[in-house]
């Protein structure tokens, strides 16, 4: 990552909204994850004329509104912490995002893909094996069974989960897969003050608290309101969450009376 603040303005196959941005969030992407970012793109629309992976079409949109929108996951994160060999676990990862760009991005950290359906997990893998990413797997699977594998379990630095679910409910599929101190970031825009009023009640009985907001004012992200939710585990969640038989959105913690789960 040796360029200088000046290849961010370059067009670069259409990557200079990336460019910018990343510089915005103190990240230098060298030419070869330039390549990567390129081909991924090629492939997530190539796929998506056969699978349905992504409503967003223009090679443009992809950019911004799945790379650059990955990318400021980083805003969670201090300078000395996303230096360090950290495990993230993205759940319901989709078509790998925001796991596939910040796997890009930070080579050095430890990308799980966690999605429920068969035919993005198999592009997920296409995209991993095609990108050369040996830092990343992609697992199959429903994340309130998995997190009651032990070696799932509590083992995660940092928990993504994008356009997953309404906090309360993100935070139940979340919570367990966190290590003591790791962090749970959840991007969202719009009006959030109820969701977070929920969210901070459904943290303490996952034995998590609630942070701060951070607003995304990223270069070409910071017209439509959006913020990372930001959440950090300080105990162990309890065994009984996350809930089987989809409680966790027919019967969201958080409320009023769901003190008992």
């Amino acid at each position: 990552m040796s360029d200088t603040p000046t290849d961010a303005t370059e067009d670069d196959d259409g990557l200079a909204p990336l460019l910018v941005g990343a510089a915005a969030l103190d990240l230098a992407l060298d030419a070869a994850q330039r390549a990567q970012f390129v081909h991924l793109r090629a492939l997530l629309l190539d796929w998506n004329t056969r699978v349905n992976l992504t409503a967003i079409t223009d090679p443009a949109e992809v950019v911004t509104r799945h790379f650059l929108d990955a990318l400021a996951c980083a805003l969670a994160l201090p300078a000395e912490q996303r230096a360090r060999p950290l495990r993230l676990l993205d759940v319901g990862s989709g078509a790998g995002f925001p796991g596939l760009p910040l796997a890009i991005a930070f080579p050095q950290w430890r990308v799980t893909l966690l999605e429920a359906t068969g035919k993005k997990t198999r592009f997920q893998e296409a995209a991993i094996a095609a990108l050369g990413l040996t830092n990343t797997r992609a697992l199959n699977g429903r994340a309130e069974e998995l997190a009651r594998a032990p070696e799932q379990r509590g083992r995660y630095d940092v928990v993504t989960a994008r356009a997953l679910a309404a906090l309360p409910t993100l935070l139940e599929y979340c919570a367990p897969f966190a290590t003591v101190g790791g962090l749970i970031i959840a991007p969202k825009k719009g009006e959030l003050a109820a969701e977070i009023a929920a969210g901070e009640r459904a943290a303490t009985q996952l034995g998590a608290e609630l942070l701060a907001p951070i607003a995304i004012t990223t270069p070409g992200l910071a017209d439509d309101g959006r913020a990372l939710l930001v959440a950090r585990q300080l105990h162990p969640c309890p065994p009984q969450y996350p809930r089987p038989g989809g409680a966790p959105q027919k019967r969201p913690l958080g409320g009023r009376a769901s003190a008992g789960g």
